[in-house]
């Protein structure tokens, strides 16, 4: 039987050092700010310099070490800039969390091609361009976890957004395939699919009266998420507790996807 001591070890992270994307608002910001409460040292991704000032404060509050990485992760030369900043600044990292993606709304019959580039380059090329970066130095070391942010437009459609969904679709099945080959090497490579959260990135959705009563009467909690209800999700993909999970999607939803 285990000791709670020893479940408390399993899910330190104290010594190891992540990288998460999208870390200055919303989601990316709270799984930056609870990994640090485990114990981890984080670097934060941003789109512009400074973007992350409040999510490294936060982290300093902690009492761990916090850096920020700026990069256009619709730009391929950019992301690779990035891996070698944050090698720079931290070192080797042991958990990386993509977080950072984008979505464009139109009818499909009028998609623009360009904005599907964009959704795609950001929300899936450069998933993979960091899971490689880095996941080729977790293989050589033979530890690591890689944590994607899927969707539930991972399962389903969605209406006029079939890139994002696209992209989503893709970044679950990259997990699983990237799970396959490095899971030998010591390597979890998991993705949680969050639901409907309270961030600015849905405040349309939740100033809208109507809709945002049709969200939360079909999710069984009975209500949105906050970003603070990722923190068990991302600690435990991320710590020793998960060593035996691999090529998961976790829906973190109140259950939405139980309906």
């Amino acid at each position: 039987m285990t000791s709670t001591g020893d479940l408390g070890a399993i899910f330190n992270l104290h010594g190891m050092r992540a990288l998460v994307t999208g870390a200055s608002r919303g989601l990316g910001r709270a799984m930056a700010e609870s990994l640090a409460s485990a114990g981890a040292d984080v670097v934060c991704g941003t789109t512009r310099p400074g973007g992350a000032r409040e999510t490294i404060e936060a982290i300093q509050g902690l009492g761990r070490e916090g850096w920020e990485v700026a990069a256009d992760l619709g730009d391929r030369a950019a992301v690779e800039k990035l891996t070698l900043d944050v090698e720079v600044l931290a070192g080797p990292i042991d958990i990386l969390v993509n977080n950072a993606g984008t979505i464009r709304r139109h009818v499909a019959v009028e998609y623009p091609m360009a904005d599907w580039d964009v959704v795609m380059h950001t929300n899936l090329d450069a998933t993979f361009q960091l899971c490689q970066h880095f996941g080729r130095e977790m293989v050589t070391r033979g530890t690591g976890k890689i944590i994607n942010v899927a969707s539930l437009l991972s399962f389903s459609g969605g209406i006029t957004v079939p890139a994002y969904t696209a992209s989503k679709h893709a970044v679950a099945g990259l997990t699983k395939a990237l799970a396959n080959e490095w899971g030998k090497h010591g390597v979890q490579v998991n993705a949680i699919a969050p639901g409907y959260f309270r961030t600015d990135n849905t405040q349309a959705l939740q100033d809208d009266e109507s809709r945002e009563e049709q969200i939360r009467a079909r999710i069984p909690a009975g209500r949105w998420g906050e970003p603070s209800d990722l923190a068990g999700a991302v600690i435990f993909l991320a710590s020793r507790a998960s060593d035996y999970v691999n090529g998961h999607v976790l829906t973190v939803d109140g259950g939405w996807m139980a309906r």
